[in-house]
C-alpha cells in the first residue's frame, strides 16, 4: 500500500533552524549588554563596531534574524494562505523584505 505524503516536510531541518538562530541571537543580545554600556555615545559606538569581531558578530546576528524570520514566516503563510498564487507572492514579498534588510543592515554596519 503506497502512502500518500503531502506538505513540505521542512520539518527537523526547520525546527533545528529555529532553535540555531535563537541560541545565537540570545548570544549576540547577551554580548551586546555587556558591550554596548562601555561605548558612551556615538564615537563609543563607532570603536565598538570597528572591531572585526564585532562587526562578523553582528552580521551572523543579521542573517540569523533574517533566517529565523524567513522560517517562521515561510510557515504562516503556509499554513493558512490556502491560494497557491496568493501564497507564492507572499513567499517572494517576504524574501524580498528580508534579504533587502539584511543587506541594508549589513551596509550600515560597514560604514560606521
Amino acid at each position: 500500500m503506497n502512502r500518500i505524503v503531502v506538505g513540505a516536510h521542512y520539518g527537523l531541518k526547520d525546527w533545528l533552524a529555529q532553535r540555531v538562530t535563537a541560541v545565537v541571537m540570545a548570544l549576540y543580545t547577551l554580548l551586546m549588554l555587556v558591550a554596548v554600556p562601555m561605548a558612551s555615545g556615538y564615537d563609543g559606538w563607532r570603536a565598538l563596531m570597528s572591531h572585526g569581531f564585532i562587526r562578523f558578530a553582528t552580521f551572523v546576528f543579521i542573517i540569523s534574524l533574517c533566517y529565523h524570520a524567513w522560517v517562521g514566516v515561510r510557515d504562516i503563510w503556509m499554513d493558512y494562505v490556502k491560494s497557491a498564487a496568493v501564497r507564492l507572492v507572499l513567499h517572494v514579498a517576504t524574501l524580498l523584505v528580508l534579504v533587502g534588510n539584511a543587506g541594508w543592515a549589513t551596509q550600515i554596519i560597514w560604514r560606521l
